[in-house]
């Protein structure tokens, strides 16, 4: 059985992502901040098939390195999936952010999925079939970035180049790492007016961990198909 990590797992497009590995079979480990929203969840999961939470915070080096300790007692890690994410740029712009905002976004969105990435990699070089799915956006790309959401668009540039990075360094143990965009999902995030159902949403993250060619690495995807940086 194979195993399947997924940070911020507990709801929106994370979840979609894990009810839907677990259906496939996999063992799905929920990343989650919160222990009872987290239990809530893997219960959910667990009537489908093999769920654990895993309690973790992306931005807390200690608690990152405390879960991975912990994830110790499962052993090897098929895939990763960095999802956690946060959106908070609403009514400002690049004008007018504050650095601290600046870096509580990037603290998530970008050096929380390179830090779980180099906590979990012993358990990944285990797998004959590692992966790393880093969850993106179109904001992140070069041609969508908005002057109006200024952290989330940057710190998804970012990921995109931690992406490029990590797959350059981890090719060498066959891991392959990739971006995907989701696209306007209808989660808490994305708000109820949103094109894309969650389950849209969720697969090409569902796609990259089970039925992508392992040599595809260091790009970026949306609807199963590569894009642009």
């Amino acid at each position: 059985m194979k195993t399947v990590l997924i940070t911020g797992g507990n709801r929106g497009i994370g979840f979609e992502t894990a009810r839907q590995l677990t259906t496939r079979g996999f063992h799905v480990v929920i990343g989650a901040r919160s222990e009872q929203h987290g239990q809530k969840a893997a219960r959910e999961l667990a009537r489908l098939g093999k769920a654990s939470l895993l309690v973790l915070d992306v931005i807390d080096s200690k608690s990152v390195a405390s879960a991975a300790s912990e994830f110790s007692s499962i052993g090897q890690l098929d895939v990763l999936i960095n999802n956690a994410g946060i959106y908070p740029d609403e009514g400002i712009s690049v004008l007018t952010i504050e650095r601290e905002q600046m870096v509580s976004t990037f603290q998530t969105n970008t050096f929380g999925a390179l830090e779980m990435t180099q906590a979990f990699l012993p358990y990944l070089k285990k797998s004959p079939t590692a992966r790393v799915i880093n969850v993106s956006s179109g904001y992140g790309q070069l041609d969508g970035l908005s002057a109006n959401v200024p952290s989330y668009c940057l710190s998804k540039l970012a990921l995109n180049g931690v992406t490029i990075m990590l797959a350059e360094a981890l090719k060498e143990h066959g891991i392959a790492v990739n971006s995907m965009c989701p696209g306007w999902v209808r989660t808490d995030m994305g708000g109820a007016s949103a094109s894309r159902s969650v389950e849209e949403g969720a697969d090409t993250a569902v796609w990259l961990a089970t039925e992508a060619d392992l040599n595809l690495t260091g790009k970026f995807f949306r609807d199963r198909k590569e894009i642009g940086w």
